[in-house]
């Protein structure tokens, strides 16, 4: 992953809700400026935060770090799981800045569903101007049952992100 804007982080990072037990996930393959920005929000706000590593590499050079801090839960995680529900635990807020093959996307987000609160929000970063996969991104999510979909593509310099939430009986 490219370098995120730290204050640009800061921005986004106000979509999170000031609520008591808000929980946090997010899928990553390399890059730390989130991870940590992510991390400190947990720590001051006494948040959950759970790291699914989807690279082995990526999860060996942050293991020693993370490990010792008590909001943080990090797993070495792959896609290919047959679900992605870990003791019952859904999450307010899904992170993903993996890359997610394009052959798997629409399985990724059927997984993710359920690990998603109702109403809870999906934030997926994708490359800056890639029309065809924003396209198809908003057509998986709209057939997954994934609403209130809206985009961002004027905060970071690498990359847009799509926002979209999560409805009860709305699909899947």
């Amino acid at each position: 992953m490219k370098n995120l804007e730290k204050n640009k982080l800061q921005l986004l990072l106000d979509i999170v809700a000031d609520r008591p037990s808000t929980r946090i996930a997010h899928f990553s393959d390399g890059g730390k400026e989130l991870t940590d920005t992510l991390s400190d929000l947990c720590a001051t706000k006494e948040y959950s935060y759970q790291i699914n590593c989807t690279s082995p590499d990526f999860y060996t050079s942050v293991e020693e770090e993370y490990k010792a801090l008590p909001h943080i839960h990090l797993l070495n995680f792959s896609l290919a799981r047959p679900k992605y529900f870990i003791q019952g635990k859904e999450y307010d807020y899904l992170f993903v800045t993996a890359v997610i093959p394009v052959e798997d996307r629409s399985e990724f987000l059927r997984k993710s569903y359920d690990i998603i609160k109702t109403a809870g929000n999906l934030i997926l970063f994708i490359p800056k101007r890639s029309r065809e996969e924003h396209d198809e991104w908003l057509d998986i999510l709209q057939d997954r049952g994934y609403v209130s979909t809206s985009t961002i593509d004027d905060m970071f310099e690498h990359y847009d992100i799509i926002i979209s939430k999560r409805m009860h009986g709305w699909g899947n």
